[in-house]
């Protein structure tokens, strides 16, 4: 039980926040593609992917593994982020923070996702059905590989309040 809830419930549940914080963090990378920019759609998103990170600790097995490693590096992120937003309201170098640390956020809340589907999909699991093969690999480098050039991109065409 976590939280009064089956472990499945709960799993579920933090899978459905992680999917819908993705889809809210896509719609904030292509806002900044456009250089647009939505207060309500960032919040939503650094709300949902914290929530993402967080509900990912009590999830069974216990211990300081490597999903609990990643939660934590994109929860110190995200708090960059939201302060680069908040604190600091996207002035001079916190507007390239801001995107970096939105876009990162992102990327390990996807690059946990295709780990989980390489490993519980069975169609993809044949492709990468370890953490070592090259399946697996090639799969976390086309990821990161997106990511930084959304992030590249980002950085070049966000400019809010810029006319």
């Amino acid at each position: 039980m976590i939280f009064g809830m089956s472990v499945a419930l709960f799993t579920t549940i933090h899978v459905i926040i992680s999917l819908v914080a993705i889809l809210a963090g896509f719609v904030v990378v292509f806002g900044m593609l456009q250089n647009r920019h939505s207060g309500l759609s960032a919040a939503i998103y650094l709300v949902l992917i914290a929530l993402t990170s967080l509900t990912g600790y009590p999830i069974p097995p216990l211990g300081f593994d490597p999903p609990r490693i990643v939660g934590t590096i994109s929860l110190v992120v995200i708090v960059m982020a939201a302060a680069a937003l908040y604190v600091f309201r996207l002035n001079g170098v916190w507007r390239g923070i801001y995107v970096v640390t939105a876009v990162a956020a992102l990327y390990f809340d996807c690059f946990v996702g295709v780990v989980q589907a390489l490993a519980k999909v069975a169609a993809l699991h044949a492709l990468a059905p370890t953490q070592s093969s090259p399946g697996f690999a090639v799969a976390q480098i086309v990821a990161l590989a997106i990511f930084v050039f959304l992030g590249y991109f980002g950085l070049k065409r966000f400019h809010p309040g810029a006319v």
